[in-house]
């Protein structure tokens, strides 16, 4: 089972959306990136967003990792009511997740409200600290490091926050919160800093002129722009966009994509893309993850997640997208229901988290957790009955690998062959589905 990681890289740019050239705003110029020369990328560089095509970010297979989650964990307290106050249970906001950013790449994280996406965003930059795992960050663990060990790090992992209002402080000037990175790390002499806030400004399509205005001056399109210039102040290699674009209007959405494009072409930056927008997610990030309750159920390359998905999930989150090329042809996309509620991350369901919800679920999926299985070159299904749609086994795939019976049940004497279903990454190797052996390039 192989797939071109590349095939559905094509999109054309009016699919999604209008450019910054439309809106009358400032447009990116090589002149306003000079300050940044160290992140230059060879070749020609980008003169205008309206210039550029800006066609579906591609996937480099052979990209090192910037960042290596493994098995990231992150519990909350749930405290009684009362004088004395004590644990009495625990929210799984995030539960046991891996995967890995590639150099100058971007994953897309997507899911459900309440999935733990932001949560896990909001880990990767220490705004919270895990409850368990790894986060390897050229030869760090962000996981394990103190505040004061964190600081200079903070300078390489930064956050474009959702609402692009309340994260900007309404009685700072535009000038002084994107100049407040500059003076905490002392970047640049403390007269410079101003230059440096305007040279930013402009990066990100806004008059530099207007450093001295506040935050309530500006819409939302142009707010988010000050939020991204903030993460850039500190030339970061790893971004963590968490739903940058879902307060916007659609074509001030195509603007900010358009944007975030341009810098990652331009300064080489990582991305870890937190939405619910599918469309956008497709065109902005080549590889895509998929969260249910806390944990990762399908990750894998562009092409395969919306073209062959294999988890029932994955299957029913893309049903409910709309299909403008197939309204055009006629015949419209069966819509997959989900039955029932999302279940409480204080007491999720036992083995499968989504059997409750699922209409494959038979008694293994209640015994066993099914394990997150390379099932293709770069693709990835937590699920017993992993297949594609309307190709679902009767039987489950998992039962060797396991060493359990159809019912999840041990099997005397059977000896588990699960020691690389926890692999962070992809392995040359992968088990086929149709075989059930495993099988490679």
């Amino acid at each position: 089972m192989t797939q071109d990681p590349n095939a559905d890289a094509q999109v054309a740019p009016t699919e999604v959306g209008a450019n910054a050239a439309e809106s009358g705003e400032r447009q990116l110029t090589p002149e306003a990136s000079d300050a940044y020369a160290s992140h230059e990328v060879p070749g020609d560089r980008p003169h205008s967003v309206a210039e550029l095509g800006h066609a579906a970010s591609r996937l480099d297979p052979d990209a090192p990792a910037v960042l290596t989650v493994d098995n990231l964990k992150m519990y909350f307290p749930v405290r009684s009511s009362g004088v004395v106050r004590r644990t009495i249970g625990h929210v799984q906001a995030v539960d046991g997740i891996s995967f890995e950013v590639p150099k100058g790449g971007s994953l897309g994280l997507v899911g459900e409200s309440g999935c733990g996406k932001s949560t896990t965003g909001r880990l990767i930059t220490r705004l919270y600290k895990p409850t368990g795992g790894s986060m390897m960050f050229e030869g760090n663990d962000l996981a394990k490091l103190s505040n004061k060990e964190m600081k200079p790090l903070r300078r390489d992992v930064q956050m474009i926050f959702q609402d692009p209002y309340t994260s900007l402080n309404p009685r700072h000037t535009v000038g002084t919160i994107v100049g407040a990175p500059l003076e905490v790390h002392k970047i640049v002499p403390k007269n410079q800093v101003l230059s440096r806030v305007q040279e930013l400004l402009e990066v990100v399509g806004l008059n530099p002129e207007h450093y001295n205005r506040y935050p309530n001056e500006f819409s939302g399109g142009q707010r988010q722009r000050i939020g991204i210039a903030r993460a850039l102040t500190l030339n970061p290699k790893v971004l963590v966009a968490d739903e940058p674009v879902s307060a916007l209007d659609v074509s001030i959405q195509a603007q900010v994509v358009n944007l975030l494009q341009d810098i990652q072409r331009e300064f080489d930056v990582a991305f870890l893309f937190i939405a619910h927008d599918l469309a956008i997610v497709r065109h902005f990030c080549p590889e895509i993850a998929v969260m249910y309750l806390g944990k990762i159920v399908e990750i894998g390359d562009r092409e395969t997640i919306y073209s062959r998905p294999h988890h029932p999930y994955t299957q029913a989150l893309l049903s409910a997208v709309p299909d403008v090329k197939q309204a055009a042809v006629g015949g419209r996309r069966e819509r997959i229901r989900l039955e029932g509620d999302v279940p409480s991350p204080i007491n999720p369901p036992s083995g499968c988290r989504f059997r409750t919800r699922c209409q494959f679920a038979q008694e293994i999926c209640a015994k066993v957790e099914p394990p997150l299985l390379q099932i293709g070159k770069r693709h990835k299904v937590a699920c017993h009955f992993a297949g594609e749609l309307g190709a679902h086994p009767a039987t489950p795939v998992t039962t060797e690998l396991l060493g359990v019976d159809d019912q999840g049940s041990p099997v005397p004497g059977a000896t588990p062959s699960n020691t690389q279903l926890t692999i962070p990454g992809y392995e040359k190797t992968w088990y086929d589905l149709h075989t059930k052996q495993t099988t490679g390039v």
